[in-house]
């Protein structure tokens, strides 16, 4: 099983586990050219990127607090991982495309283009993903 994999708890079928909320459908951000894709399905459904520190221990404890609180259906939203060590250059082109200041751990959602609502730390649990879908 590949790092990406265990990282997030899933098996070696690819099942994650069944712990707190529904598993979330992660798709890893790992190139700026996906950035331009994610902004242009943002104007038929909600796109969220959680920018995770891997070496963090509160970047962590946020990522296992918005794992189990996660509740939505898989056809509402879509969500990019963001591993911040592995693609900074990647990070640096969400913050300058979305005018949003870097920050670890950090999660922004985007509609229509733009943020509409982002957070970072323990806010990031305060974002209620319900009222943007």
């Amino acid at each position: 099983m590949g790092l990406f994999g265990n990282f997030f708890g899933k098996n070696e079928n690819g099942n994650g586990n069944s712990e707190g909320g529904k598993d979330i459908p992660w798709i890893s951000l790992e190139n700026k050219d996906q950035l331009d894709v994610l902004a242009e399905n943002s104007k038929t459904r909600p796109q969220a990127i959680f920018k995770h520190s891997t070496t963090c221990g509160v970047s962590r404890m946020v990522l296992n607090m918005f794992n189990s609180s996660y509740g939505l259906e898989f056809s509402q939203m879509d969500f990019y991982f963001l591993d911040l060590h592995a693609h900074r250059e990647v990070s640096n082109k969400v913050a300058e495309a979305f005018q949003v200041m870097h920050q670890s751990p950090q999660l922004l959602i985007i509609k229509n283009g733009v943020v509409v609502a982002h957070d970072s730390h323990g806010g990031i649990s305060e974002i209620k993903l319900e009222r943007y879908v």
